[in-house]
């Protein structure tokens, strides 16, 4: 199941929003006491202490929350406040969830939040973090409750990603929306799969009538923003681009021009729709192609890419390499 789709992954969820714990200032004040950089035992030590603190931080965090009206604390020790009661399924930890939540870290800094991406997120309630999945099956449709998770349930000493640190306490605002079998999500994700096609269908459609728009045997369409000058790629030519890719949506998924610098690739390397379209050009031009997806990542997708994807490249040829 995609995440495009709504199903997402727990790693998905929780990799949005960055947050940092920058001690590159303590380390300059400490290198610079007497005139003498730290050793690297003095550098881990520090560390050490910086981690030990903030773990207890954590866990007097913990202590003081336990102590508030409403919050009730588990035998794992996952604490949660009742905000607002529903009536409706629990789930266990077989089926798939539909919750709107938002996640932050006991200083109020918010890493992630399905209430800012404007969308409720949908994933398996067993293949979560253990505090997650131990909440949402005493839940019911409707509940929307406030958790803390302590990092023996959440992600423990090592925190996950460089958003979450090591020893961290996790507060969550999650609100159960709905709950689904397995057989039911999977039915839901064809479902969602089928008018996605249908929609990216309808916009190659329509784009094969716009202006200066050339449609190609295979279905791929192109086109021409600057042409440029000289012998045209063969498919098995290396070939330097800037690019930028994105959905029908507007939604940018890769580009060179963000990064910064061209790449260069075998041109018999890459998706159909760009191996294809890329011969077409000359060094110095410029073509904007709309690939469909069995020219691209089929019915599959890839990471980012949802199954059925039309994508949208400009594309500049910057040189042939062979």
């Amino acid at each position: 199941m995609q995440k495009a789709l709504k199903f997402a992954a727990i790693a998905a969820m929780l990799g949005l929003a960055a947050c940092s714990n920058d001690s590159s200032e303590n380390e300059k004040t400490e290198d610079a006491k007497d005139g003498a950089p730290q050793t690297q035992d003095q550098k881990a030590t520090d560390t050490m202490t910086e981690q030990a603190a903030f773990k207890a931080e954590n866990l007097a965090y913990l202590e003081e929350n336990k102590k508030k009206e409403g919050v009730q604390v588990t035998a794992s020790g996952l604490q949660y406040r009742v905000v607002e009661s529903g009536d409706g399924k629990s789930p266990s930890a077989e089926d798939f969830v539909t919750v709107h939540y938002a996640g932050r870290l006991i200083d109020g800094s918010e890493f992630d939040s399905s209430y800012k991406r404007g969308e409720p997120a949908t994933f398996p309630a067993g293949r979560l973090i253990p505090g997650w999945t131990e909440a949402l099956q005493m839940m019911q449709v409707g509940d929307k409750w406030e958790l803390a998770i302590p990092a023996e349930i959440a992600y423990g000493p090592n925190g996950a990603g460089g958003v979450i640190p090591g020893d961290a306490t996790l507060v969550f605002d999650v609100e159960l929306l709905g709950v689904m079998s397995l057989e039911e999500a999977e039915a839901e994700a064809r479902k969602q799969a089928e008018t996605f096609k249908i929609q990216q269908l309808a916009f190659l459609e329509e784009n094969a009538k716009q202006d200066g728009v050339t449609e190609t045997e295979s279905g791929l369409q192109y086109r021409v923003i600057e042409e440029g000058e000289g012998d045209s790629p063969t498919a098995e030519a290396n070939v330097t681009v800037h690019y930028a890719g994105k959905l029908i949506d507007g939604t940018e998924f890769d580009s060179s021009y963000r990064r910064g610098t061209p790449t260069s690739f075998p041109l018999n390397g890459v998706i159909k729709g760009w191996t294809e379209g890329v011969q077409l050009m000359k060094p110095g031009a410029k073509y904007e192609f709309f690939i469909p997806y069995h020219l691209a990542y089929g019915e599959r997708g890839s990471r980012s890419i949802p199954p059925y994807a039309t994508l949208i490249f400009t594309v500049e040829l910057v040189s042939v390499d062979s």
